[in-house]
């Protein structure tokens, strides 16, 4: 049987679902490796991913009939890409509303398998907005096949959940997300409901290495099918000063709804005065139908510790409308609560967005 019969073959023995989110993870039980080149997620969609994307996440399918689109170019290459078109309304406190049309990212990812399945060159490339900017370009070798791999180059760190939004609360806490690749290497690990990755690196989000410091970032996850539960763990250290993070996340499905959870905490030196902080994510996601769903989100932020009412919250609602084979709209909005001196703190945010990703 064929790859792509037997991509063809799984894919439809599964249930229809909505997007390659952590949450479609939780929602399926699989380990974000399942549709991701990355083994620890996000990036570019292998062609298990590009094959589910057109056959099970949208409403309805244009092309059924059609060879599905897995992104392989040959038996050597394949290809993908992002594109995301934003109309966003800003509601600031004593200021003017804002309102504008924008690109908040587009990004070209290409893998050259020089090995199949064991030997590969990988680059994650943002094209816009602005100009070019590499996010990851790595070479990664499974020493075991599927089971241990060695990586090197410039890479997404593994820390807690590889959310879509890197504004979260949690992503900008830990200083760990997809707008902060860093050098270094990773070893990662794959065995039955097991996934880990550990990675050392330079330590300064991806610019040039100052001093003789270097940051270790740990994740660890236990993956059953309705349920999973993780630990993360980095170290950076610094002639600023040592930061210390670590993290708990973990999900389980309830029927039609998909519950995430993650709790940060930061111990930073560098920051004077030292303070300890903290931020924390919810996440529900009500898959309503093929293609439809619905995701509420609240976050929690507490920037000290030893300070008495400077926390922050963020509430979001955003509505995910997928009709069509590779092209998804988003409808959300998004709600802040802060110190009432900070106008930003206090902002409300709307927006629809167009995406579209092979």
């Amino acid at each position: 049987m064929s790859l792509l019969a037997r991509l063809v073959l799984a894919i439809a023995l599964l249930p229809s679902t909505a997007l390659a989110e952590p949450y479609l993870a939780a929602q399926m039980g699989f380990k974000c490796g399942q549709c991701h080149v990355n083994p620890s997620g996000g990036g570019m969609r292998n062609a298990f991913g590009n094959s589910f994307a057109q056959m099970q996440m949208p409403e309805r399918q244009i092309l059924k009939d059609a060879e599905p689109w897995t992104g392989l170019l040959g038996k050597y290459f394949a290809v993908g890409g992002d594109l995301r078109a934003n109309y966003n309304y800003n509601d600031v406190p004593n200021t003017d509303e804002e309102n504008s049309f924008d690109v908040e990212e587009g990004r070209v990812y290409l893998e050259a398998s020089i090995i199949p399945g064991r030997l590969s060159v990988y680059v994650d490339e943002l094209v816009a907005p602005g100009n070019a900017d590499n996010r990851e370009a790595n070479v990664r070798f499974w020493i075991r096949e599927n089971a241990l791999y060695v990586k090197a180059g410039r890479m997404y760190l593994p820390f807690g959940w590889r959310l879509e939004d890197d504004t979260a609360f949690t992503r900008q806490l830990s200083g760990i997300n997809m707008t902060t690749p860093d050098n270094g290497a990773e070893i990662g690990f794959e065995s039955g409901p097991w996934t880990a990755q550990l990675a050392i690196s330079n330590g300064s989000a991806g610019g040039p290495e100052e001093d003789t410091g270097k940051q270790a970032s740990l994740r660890a996850e236990y993956v059953q099918p309705v349920w999973r539960v993780g630990v993360s763990a980095s170290t950076n250290n610094a002639e600023a000063g040592d930061r210390e993070a670590f993290a708990i996340h973990g999900a389980i499905r309830t029927g039609p709804v998909v519950w995430l959870g993650e709790v940060d905490y930061v111990k930073d030196d560098s920051l004077l005065p030292l303070r300890d902080q903290y931020a924390a994510l919810g996440e529900a996601n009500w898959r309503i139908r093929a293609g439809h769903n619905l995701k509420l989100t609240f976050e929690y932020f507490e920037p000290d510790d030893d300070v008495d009412e400077d926390e922050q919250t963020r509430t979001s609602l955003v509505y995910e409308w997928t009709p069509v084979e590779f092209l998804q709209f988003r409808l959300g909005g998004r709600v802040y609560d802060g110190i009432p001196q900070n106008n930003q703190q206090n902002r409300k945010l709307y927006f629809l967005q167009m995406h579209g990703f092979f």
